[in-house]
């Protein structure tokens, strides 16, 4: 049992929890499995194995098949899928009525219809995902009413290691989510009722290593003129985290911290606040939230569900990720030997997050099957235990080395793509006036990728903003380079003026940080503008030299390429930047990239499906309409090219070809290519 103080509503009286009512029938999964029907207990077979197909089904996301399933419970038994036949029928006796059929079979797979029950876990999961710090108080203390226990206690099946691998994450996932809501819950209770302290128990029960959770126990504490529990908590806390190797010293600073702003305040509103405090956290964080420059994030030790005790698949992948994320220059790592030191000890994922105050926590388990190895990973926000992305990649296992090394180029490129998605969303809604670097970045890079002359001057100011905040921040400096870029590139503003901008600033970014990929990127497109190709191709080779997961600049490679360069190079290049980042803002110029080389290879109808895909992006802009046009006339589909021609023309009643041959920067065959087809659909 891993609660504390709580109610244990649903798993006393059902009928009185009103987060079911209405439901014919009720799933309970956190405490002892548990169904009921019209507020009924409904008695349940013996078996174990019966109830975890029960479990297992029910938060399945999609069918599962027999196989699977006899693989996660049986260790090789005489006949399995007799015992999985078995098992359904028990199933099937609880859960079916004479109306109502719930499981599900077709052809191999087996899928729960819950669609007309409540099961707690999925409903926990929902607002997981809604995101647990914009939910109001009494939604979260409905929630926090329905974790009656651990994740299926009691259930555990001896010699079933993928079954108890799938519910020791599905424990810490949920362990994890019920510390978000007891978090914002007590940041949410009214400064003067003593509800509190029940909540504070629990969290501190579930997570007694979480320095935040003890600040707020302190700050509540000392709100109240409770000194001698005060000091008398600090003094077993400090005891209890020293035995475990940990810095207890921060405990004191805030407990002084605590009483010397319940001394300070006048006002007893003021005294009773109860915000979430920032002096309990580790040194290295202390540092990370003062320069406010860099989200943080902790890559826990890979799970390795080979079986086999001496692969290393999972300890080398792990490792590769904590490296290429530090390569990437944009985010503050937890080193690899804290991690592997936290793993060694036990500790789980989420539990790792807030011992370490990240903002993200990433991490995974790797499987490997005859002459195929499988990846999961996963990206979470340690705070609110929302899952921010998760994806399986499978491959077939020819070189080890080598399919890792790709798996992990693309982990960890979808990791940093989805943190700069997170952080460009949370940014947008910070009031200007209080944003810090990391914040300007984030809130410049939202406006940047829209691709409107009044979009990028916005960003323009912001990557101001935070190059001004701090001069040190290579990444800053490279997207104001950026911004120059496309004024001078679209044609927004006088283009030699910008082209200048766009070099100096990427010339700023070198000298703050020659480490940064996007500081070698930046000077790369600056060179391009200037038709240096040679040098701009140095300068992008080394940007994914530094950083084989940096995605951009492999699709800049292909931009260059494309044009001038070796165009069967730039399709290499543009595919590999869309593996890299599958969801990337620029996913319509790298789809127009490899357009562009079909065309110079001659492969015509290729060209107009890939120039159709970037032109149908929702951020696209009139070149890459214009390129679509082009290969549209030259694949020989004149009507279709006309439409787009003429639907170019309604928003730039002036746009013709030469607009586009003098933005880019074409080989002479590719040129005449462009104008030939330019011609055939009214561009020309």
């Amino acid at each position: 049992m891993v609660a504390g103080v709580e109610k244990h509503q649903m798993a006393s009286d059902p009928a009185d929890r009103s987060a079911g009512d209405g439901f014919r029938l009720q799933v309970q999964l956190l405490g002892p499995l548990a169904i009921y029907r019209h507020g009924v207990a409904l008695p349940l077979p013996a078996s174990r194995k019966v109830r975890a197909v029960i479990a297992y089904l029910t938060l399945a996301p999609r069918a599962v098949g027999r196989g699977h399933l006899c693989e996660l419970l049986w260790d090789i038994p005489n006949d399995p899928r007799g015992e999985l036949r078995w098992c359904l029928s028990k199933v099937r006796s609880v859960l079916d009525e004479p109306d109502r059929h719930r499981v599900e079979t077709r052809g191999d797979g087996i899928t729960l219809d819950l669609s007309d029950c409540f099961v707690d876990v999925l409903e926990i999961g929902r607002a997981a995902q809604q995101g647990i710090d914009s939910l109001a108080p009494q939604r979260l203390r409905e929630l926090a009413a329905l974790f009656a226990g651990d994740f299926l206690e009691g259930l555990e099946i001896d010699r079933s290691p993928e079954f108890s691998g799938w519910l020791t994450a599905q424990r810490c996932r949920l362990r994890a989510c019920r510390a978000a809501v007891l978090e914002h819950l007590v940041a949410s209770i009214a400064p003067e009722s003593d509800e509190v302290f029940g909540y504070l128990d629990q969290l501190l029960r579930l997570a007694p290593f979480d320095r935040r959770a003890h600040a707020m126990l302190l700050n509540a504490l000392a709100a109240r003129g409770r000194i001698h529990e005060g000091d008398a908590h600090v003094l077993a806390t400090v005891r209890l985290f020293e035995a475990e190797g940990l810095d207890g010293a921060p405990l004191r600073e805030s407990w002084k911290l605590a009483r010397g702003r319940q001394h300070a305040q006048s006002e007893p509103s003021d005294v009773l606040a109860l915000s979430l405090p920032s002096p309990l956290i580790p040194a290295a964080a202390d540092v990370l939230l003062d320069a406010a420059r860099r989200a943080s994030i902790a890559v826990m030790p890979f799970a390795d569900r080979t079986g086999d005790t001496n692969s290393r698949l999972a300890d080398g992948l792990a490792h590769d990720v904590i490296t290429r994320l530090a390569k990437l220059r944009n985010l503050f790592v937890i080193a690899h030997g804290t991690m592997s030191a936290l793993g060694a000890r036990g500790v789980g994922n989420e539990e790792a997050g807030r011992l370490l105050n990240v903002d993200y926590v990433a991490g995974g388990s790797v499987r490997r099957k005859a002459d195929r190895v499988s990846v999961t990973a996963e990206l979470c926000e340690a705070r609110s235990a929302r899952i921010v992305w998760t994806e399986e990649f499978e491959h077939k296992l020819d070189d080890a080395l080598e399919v890792l090394d790709q798996i992990g180029d693309r982990i960890v490129a979808s990791i940093a793509s989805e943190i700069e998605l997170a952080e460009r969303n949370r940014a947008i809604l910070k009031p200007p006036t209080s944003m810090n670097a990391w914040e300007a970045y984030h809130r410049g890079l939202w406006h940047m990728y829209r691709y409107e002359p009044q979009h990028n001057r916005q960003a323009t100011q912001y990557f101001e903003m935070a190059a001004r905040l701090d001069p040190t921040w290579a990444r800053a400096l490279s997207a104001l380079s950026f911004t120059h870029f496309q004024n001078a590139f679209q044609r927004w503003t006088e283009r030699e003026p910008e082209i200048e901008h766009a070099y100096r600033a990427a010339q700023q970014s070198l000298v703050a940080d020659d480490r940064d990929p996007s500081a070698h990127w930046a000077m790369g497109r600056a060179l391009w503008l200037r038709g240096r190709h040679a040098q701009s191709l140095v300068e992008l080779e080394k940007a994914v030299e530094l950083s084989p997961s940096f995605a951009h600049g492999h699709y800049t490679l292909a931009f260059v390429h494309a044009q001038s360069g070796d165009p069967r190079l730039g399709i290499g290049c543009s595919d590999h930047s869309r593996q890299l980042s599958p969801f990337d803002p620029l996913l319509c110029v790298m789809m127009s990239a490899r357009a562009i080389a079909l065309v110079r290879l001659g492969r015509f109808d290729e060209a107009a499906d890939w120039a159709l895909k970037g032109a149908s992006r929702p951020n696209t802009f009139s070149h890459l309409r214009a390129i679509a046009a082009v290969c549209l006339g030259l694949a020989g589909r004149h009507d279709e090219g006309r439409e787009l021609a003429a639907s170019l023309h309604h928003m730039l009643p002036h746009y013709r070809i030469d607009d586009l041959l003098t933005t880019f920067q074409f080989a002479p065959d590719a040129a005449e290519l462009f104008r030939r087809g330019g011609r055939s659909t009214s561009l020309g």
